[in-house]
This record gives C-alpha cells, sequence and structure tokens, in this order.
C-alpha cells in the first residue's frame, strides 16, 4: 500500500513539472508573437527612401528594406525596426515624435528632436550616394611605400616601409552631429619593414598590431589599429622606427620603438602612451 502511495506521488510530481513546462513554452511562444506582432510594418514601408536634415538641408539618411544607410559613408548601415512609437536602431531606440509621408521626427540621445524631410526623387540637380555594402576605408585604401638611404660610419644602408591595408576591421561607436550612435568602421595594416647594408639584407619583417602586446594591454589593442612606423634615426644602437598603434577616431595612441641593431636584431621599448 506505501509503495503504491509513493508511486501515486511520483506521478503526480510528473504530472505538475510537465504542466509547469507546457506553460513556460507558451508564455515564450506568446511573448515571441507579441514582439512580432509590435513591430509596425506599415511605418516601415513609410519610412523607406532618402531623407534630408530640415535644419541643414543636407542629406541624412536612405532607409531601404530592414537597413538604413547613413550618408557619412563611414557609419556602418544600420538594421532597423520600428516598434510601437519607437525606431530602434541596432540596441538603441529612439521616440518617434512625427511620422507623414514627407515628415519623420524623432528625439536623440540628448532629447533634443530631429526633424527629417523625405528628399522627392524628382527635385534637380540633386545627388544621392550611399554606401550598400562595406564602409570606406578611412585609414588608407592604398599600398604606401617610404624608403631612403642612410650613410653612417661609412656604410651605406637602405631602409624599406610599405604599409599594406587589410580587410580586418575595427568599429567603434560614435554619434553623428545629430546625436544618433553609429558604427563607424576602420581597416588595421600590416607594416613590411626592411634594412639592408650594401645590397645584403639585414632585417626583414612583416608587423602586425599583435607584434606589440608585450608592450600594449590586449584591451587596447583589440580596439586599436596599427596606424604607422617611421624612421626615427640611427646611432651606435642601430636604426630606430617608431610605431603608433591607436584608437581610430580618437587621440588614444601607444608609440613602441623598434630598434633594429646593426646584426639585424630587434629589440622594442615602449616611448610614450
Amino acid at each position: 500500500m506505501a509503495s503504491a502511495m509513493k508511486k501515486y506521488a511520483i506521478m503526480l510530481i510528473v504530472v505538475a513539472l510537465l504542466g509547469a513546462c507546457n506553460r513556460q513554452e507558451k508564455q515564450k511562444a506568446d511573448n515571441d508573437s507579441n514582439a512580432t506582432e509590435q513591430e509596425n510594418s506599415q511605418a516601415k514601408a513609410l519610412l523607406q527612401g532618402v531623407w534630408y536634415d530640415s535644419a541643414t538641408e543636407e542629406v541624412y539618411l536612405k532607409a531601404e528594406g530592414d537597413t538604413i544607410f547613413f550618408a557619412d559613408n563611414t557609419n556602418q548601415p544600420a538594421y532597423f525596426r520600428i516598434v510601437a512609437d519607437s525606431i530602434i536602431l541596432g540596441t538603441n531606440a529612439y521616440h518617434i515624435t512625427k511620422q507623414t509621408e514627407h515628415n519623420f521626427w524623432f528625439e536623440n540621445h540628448a532629447g533634443d528632436e530631429v526633424q527629417l524631410v523625405r528628399h522627392e526623387e524628382n527635385d534637380e540637380g540633386e545627388q544621392t550616394e550611399f554606401i550598400s555594402e562595406q564602409p570606406a576605408v578611412i585609414t588608407t585604401s592604398e599600398v604606401v611605400n617610404i624608403d631612403s638611404v642612410v650613410n653612417y660610419d661609412g656604410q651605406r644602408y637602405h631602409w624599406y616601409i610599405t604599409v599594406n591595408p587589410t580587410r580586418r576591421k575595427v568599429t567603434r561607436t560614435s554619434f553623428t552631429p545629430d546625436g544618433v550612435a553609429v558604427e563607424k568602421v576602420f581597416y588595421d595594416n600590416i607594416i613590411h619593414v626592411s634594412l639592408f647594408k650594401a645590397g645584403q639584407r639585414l632585417f626583414t619583417r612583416d608587423f602586425n598590431k599583435q607584434a606589440y602586446a608585450t608592450n600594449v594591454p590586449e584591451e587596447f589593442l583589440v580596439q586599436s589599429i596599427l596606424g604607422n612606423i617611421r624612421y626615427s634615426h640611427v646611432d651606435a644602437q642601430g636604426f630606430h622606427f617608431y610605431a603608433t598603434i591607436c584608437i581610430p577616431d580618437g587621440e588614444q595612441c601607444y608609440m613602441v620603438e623598434n630598434l633594429i641593431s646593426f646584426k639585424g636584431q630587434l629589440t622594442q621599448k615602449l616611448l610614450e602612451y
């Protein structure tokens, strides 16, 4: 009898747990359904097209499908939704104060109202260009070659520096003049340095920003790019080249010295931050 009661109690517990799981799944499904229903497809359709800032009369953005493209092509295109009375760009929501066929007004991060006016396609003399895939490179888009001959202690030396842009992206969140958060994209560099003595190669290496991990904190490296390596001077120690690792679109930089000895040996030293 006791065994039967125990089995019955276990069955009740299992049934209760299954019921709770079913209720949680139903609640999650209902929440997902409500989230989908909240998106205002009519408002999104009404926003499609090119818009101007009414205050500056300059092109501000273009809405195309689920994406907003900014007139500044250094800004990353952003996925957007309109939910209730807000436009959501990434993780940022902006309250919409007015939306009609020809007007789109919203509040920026500071609570100021941004007033956009639709661009009419038949306006004469208006040319608008928007980025469709990748933002423009704002470091360098071409290989840069620099070289020079140095005479020291009766010997002739020749150094070469080649800056090679890559497709390795570093993104930073910034704000438009109207206070809208956008992502800017920068591209890192690989920089080649070679040193020759009368035609004999003493040193050659490709440097990326990870080459300076000993002198630059990892959390800084993640946000930074290898901006440049420049020749400084030669002395009894060897040839001094200064590398700058910087957070793009900002003022924070590390400067690291690359010292190449007359035997082609490399040592590095942090100069300033």
